[in-house]
Parts: structure tokens; sequence; C-alpha cells
């Protein structure tokens, strides 16, 4: 397996020293050093704090742009968003540093807001597209947020019995609707 590129490694510490230490960690000198890179290696990439962020929050948009092009290839859109709506812990982490530090005007770049805003209206479009009855797509589209932001908030989830239920039964509506 081949080594992660430079920048690679600097968004990988970006990300570690978010979930371990939170946003106040976040400085040039502690991500070029746990990166492993030179000061000057990380502003070969990043020349500032707020390069940092949107840099995160583009390639966590690349990774959701991967997750569309599979949701548009399955055959259950539905339960294909209603799974990925409940992040792993570690992803789940992440994304909370990221809507912590986009809510925080001196690091986000009105870019870094855009990339994270496009992937929840991405994913409303693709519901709106693949279920005829827009209340049934809204619906849709507020328990997957709701799910994703409670994960990511870590208040308790529902029992994985229960949340898959809710999953075949919003995905049978979304079928049945005119």
């Amino acid at each position: 397996m081949p080594r992660p590129s430079s920048r690679d490694r600097i968004l990988d510490a970006l990300e570690r020293i978010l979930v371990e230490t939170g946003l106040h960690a976040v400085t040039l000198e502690h991500v070029a050093s746990v990166a492993g890179v030179s000061k000057g290696g990380l502003l070969y990439h990043f020349p500032t704090k707020e390069a940092l962020i949107t840099g995160l929050a583009r390639r966590l948009a690349d990774a959701v742009e991967d997750e569309f092009d599979q949701a548009l290839r399955s055959d259950d859109v539905v339960g294909f968003f209603l799974r990925t709506s409940v992040p792993s812990s570690e992803d789940g982490a992440v994304y909370w540093s990221l809507l912590a530090a986009l809510r925080t005007n001196d690091v986000a770049s009105e870019e870094a807001r855009r990339l994270v805003m496009y992937c929840f209206v991405r994913w409303a479009e693709i519901l709106r597209e693949h279920i005829d009855d827009p209340v049934t797509a809204e619906i849709v589209r507020l328990v997957g947020d709701g799910l994703y932001l409670s994960a990511l908030a870590g208040l308790p989830m529902p029992d994985p019995a229960l949340l898959d239920e809710v999953r075949r039964r919003l995905t049978r509506e979304a079928n049945q609707s005119p």
C-alpha cells in the first residue's frame, strides 16, 4: 500500500487533533508536528488555518460524492441514504468537529461552508428525484438528517432492530408514493 501523500497526512493529522482535542488545539505548528511534516511543508499545501479547514471540508465532500454515486447505482436509494445517515463513531467525531469549525467565523471559509451545505442539498435533490411524492421525500430527508445529527451529537440512537424497521417502512412508503 502506498504511503499517503503529505497533503493526506496533514488532513489526517487535522482530523486526529479535532477529534482528540478540539478546534482550539488546531495550530499550523501542531498540525505539522502531528503530520510529521515541516511547517513549510504544511504551508505549501495549506497557507492558513482557514485553508486547512477548507481542505478537510473538500475531502469530506469528495467522500460524500462517492456515496452519491453508490446511491444512484443502487436499487435502494432511500435505504442507502438512511444507512449512511448514521456515521461511524470516528467519522461522526470528525464531522462534528468540522461543523463546529464552520460555525467559527475566524477559521471557516465561505467555500468550506458551501461544500458542507452542498452535501445536504445534494442528498435532498437525489431523494426528490427518486421519490415521486415530495412529502415522503422530505420525511425521508428529515429522518436521515435527524439520525445524522443525533449521531454526531452523541445522542442515544434507536435500537438497531427498530432502526431497520424505520428504514424498511420508509423505503416501502417511498416506493408506493404516487
